[in-house]
């Protein structure tokens, strides 16, 4: 196969294809698919969109990273870090799951792609090294506890409020255990003791699969949902007509603030643009918006409050021969003369066009039939400023996830990987994504190993898998209606479990103090900062550039005596080492750039003041892997203020890079060529050579044991 050919097409490495691999990868391709389905609508629930939209992220995108990445065997799909991450970057533009949030999460796909496929095509996978392993160790242990703690609502369900503050929002929901759907929980936990017993006692079985198949039979014999539609003219009760208007009303008026300060934003923008337009108006505006937004505060919070007030209150119905809903009435007093429903309720989902009757638990619900339509995705000029951050950082945490599994399966298998060319797939995948409307996708371990351990030899595997969702998007939708929330809520806890592990926070600790600083800083800074996950990433990359620079502000500089061998040591760990009168002997363990050449200067400085009889200073350079312009200058000063004294300055052991550095800034001539040497022996026997016999009895000389 031509290497061009390979290089635009990387899928044709796997032509040709023996009877034995093709049965191999469609074997691996269907096991992967039926642990794909149910995930992929758990992880879109978790990014705010309804659950289909994860069978939209399960088809084409699995399909193309395999046909343009490099590993033969990684799973890419929705993921949860990623999926969590699309959640809290969108939840402050829109409503989850409304018609905006699911465009911005589409557009969000649209850029992750791009960035991923521009770092890829221009080959800077490198910048990947920007998140260290240990603040990704932080960030993924935080994330994954945020992931599990934002399932639990689901799980014993109960609502959960979404604020500016996670930690706020989870003890709402442990303040509301009270009111737990005992249902519900019944199916998250049957999910959960299947998912776990299928692990442990027979691991080849799709325990997600079963888990799924089970519950969502046990949803449609038992009629786990139990919900209808409800609207203010249907309440016979004057009393309940009135305390729900009155929350309907406090709903209307956030939907109207929120209509006010979209156009009123709208206008700032466009004022802003028209230079000829008067300042008082701009900033009349910007007070108007300003003011909107406090109102729209109060009124979320005022809204929330009669939220609160009907989260207790139980209705009854009366129905008609089709079960359609003719009365609602207070459960409590409800008349004596007509036929009810076995069913008590609860309000829930009030908006201001009206609400939900729930009587049971939560289920999946309708799925569109058929393929995702392909379209391009609407580009929101007003949000790209807000999102370009975000898809930063999903760009590089989704690769870095996607690369380290990657690398941990070629470990296995032998196979090596690209992470260019996995950084073009990863970013094709994404948008091609963005156009049949899914959310931004990643490498998935789960799924990887359980490709892997499925026998798969080719990404021909994650082709068939992609074909088996299109098969299921096409015929199978329908058998998913009754599949309850708490199951999907149960499959991510379990997804994620996995994913917690501070046994890496404590070996970060343990290989470097540093390190282990950066480690959970990022994970209480992530916790902290949650649902915004990018500052809490953001805040431990920084620190861990901050910390880096501080180690290498000051370097180890070690004073240098003969050891017994003839080799010169450190006298920090070997004190009693002879040293000499006339010769101070320096290691310098960094590179001279701007942020260390004053500690460079300082340690010679120092040197030579501790040293007052001494005639040269040698610098032992084999550690300098680098010499900059603030360096070069530096070093130019310091040759000239020891010559003034006396003393001469002398190196040996510079690498190329830093010796062409010094010939193209003239410095090489100004030390002068007879003070480079490429080893420390030869610069001590020069140096001795010019001192004569007035060095002759120094100890410091001896070249050889012998001596």
């Amino acid at each position: 196969m031509p290497a061009f050919l390979t290089k635009f097409l990387p899928f044709l490495r796997w032509f040709p294809m023996t009877d034995d691999v093709l049965k191999a990868d469609f074997m691996a391709g269907l096991t992967v698919a039926l642990v794909l389905i149910p995930q992929s609508m758990a992880y879109a629930q978790l990014a705010g969109l309804p659950a289909y939209y994860g069978l939209y992220a399960a088809f084409l995108p699995v399909a193309v990273a395999a046909l343009w990445g490099s590993s033969n065997q990684l799973g890419t799909g929705p993921v949860a870090v990623v999926s969590l991450l699309t959640a809290s970057s969108l939840a402050v533009l829109a409503v989850p799951g409304s018609d905006q949030f699911i465009a911005l999460a589409i557009m969000l796909a649209l850029l992750v792609g791009i960035i991923q496929l521009l770092l890829g095509v221009f080959k800077l996978g490198v910048i990947v090294n920007f998140l260290s392993h240990p603040v990704i160790v932080g960030f993924t242990n935080a994330a994954a506890i945020i992931i599990a703690l934002s399932q639990v609502s689901k799980l014993f369900g109960v609502p959960m409020g979404r604020s500016e503050h996670f930690i706020n929002d989870i003890v709402g929901v442990f303040q509301l255990i009270g009111d737990t759907h005992l249902p519900t929980l019944a199916m998250g936990a049957l999910a959960i003791a299947l998912m776990w017993s299928i692990k442990k006692y027979a691991s080849k079985l799709p325990g997600v699969l079963i888990a799924v198949v089970v519950t969502t039979l046990l949803s449609w014999s038992a009629g786990f949902e139990r919900n209808a539609a409800g609207a203010p003219e249907q309440i016979a009760d004057p009393e309940l007509l009135a305390v729900v208007q009155q929350s309907m009303g406090a709903a209307k008026r956030v939907d109207d603030l929120n209509t006010q300060i979209a156009e009123k934003s709208a206008a700032l923008k466009a004022m802003l643009k028209n230079s000829a337009e008067e300042n008082v108006h701009v900033v009349q505006m910007e007070a108007e918006l300003g003011l909107a937004r406090i109102e729209v505060h109060a009124a979320e919070a005022a809204f929330a409050k009669e939220k609160a007030a009907l989260r207790h209150l139980q209705v009854v119905r009366s129905t008609d021969a089709s079960g359609a809903t003719l009365a609602i009435y207070a459960a409590d007093r409800p008349p004596q003369d007509v036929t009810l429903d076995e069913t008590p309720y609860r309000l829930r989902k009030l908006s201001a066009n009206g609400f939900q009757l729930v009587g049971g638990g939560e289920v999946v619900g309708s799925i569109p039939e058929g393929l995702p339509s392909v379209k391009m995705p609407s580009f929101n000029l007003d949000a790209l400023g807000s999102l370009l951050s975000a898809a930063l950082v999903i760009s590089l945490v989704g690769f870095m996830e996607a690369i380290s599994i990657a690398k941990a399966v070629a470990a296995r298998t032998r196979q090596r990987i690209d992470p260019n060319q996995e950084l073009v797939g990863q970013g094709l995948a994404n948008v091609v994504g963005s156009f049949t409307q899914a959310f931004p996708v990643s490498g998935s371990f789960s799924r990887t190993a359980v490709n892997m351990n499925a026998g798969a030899k080719t990404g021909m595997s994650s082709v068939i898998t992609a074909l088996i969702v299109l098969i299921a998007l096409l015929f199978l939708t329908p058998l998913l209606y009754h599949l309850p929330q708490a199951v999907l809520a149960a499959i991510i806890i379990m997804a994620v479990v996995g994913l917690v592990n501070f046994k890496a926070v404590k070996h970060a600790w343990q290989a470097s103090r540093h390190d282990g600083i950066a480690a959970v800083v990022t994970f209480i800074a992530t916790l902290a900062f949650a649902p915004h996950l990018d500052k809490g990433i953001m805040v431990g990359a920084g620190l861990a550039l901050g910390l880096y620079l501080y180690r290498t502000m000051s370097p180890r500089v070690a004073i240098l005596g003969r050891y017994k061998d003839g080799t010169l040591r450190d006298l920090g760990v070997n004190p009693d080492l002879p040293t000499s009168k006339h010769v101070v002997a320096i290691r310098f363990d960094g590179s001279l750039y701007f942020a260390n050449v004053s500690y460079f200067e300082d340690a010679v400085l120092e040197a030579v003041s501790n040293h007052p009889d001494a005639k040269y200073v040698l610098v032992v350079g084999d550690a300098i892997n680098q010499l900059d312009a603030s360096g070069e200058e530096v070093i130019h000063h310091l040759v000239e203020r020891l010559n003034s004294a006396g003393i001469t300055l002398v190196f040996s052991g510079l690498k190329k890079q830093v010796l062409d550095v010094m010939r193209a800034t003239g410095l090489f001539d100004t030390i002068g060529q007879d003070k480079l040497f490429a080893t420390v022996d030869q610069a001590i026997a020069a140096i001795y050579e010019k001192l004569g016999e007035n060095a002759a009895d120094d100890l410091f000389c001896a070249v050889s044991p012998e001596r």
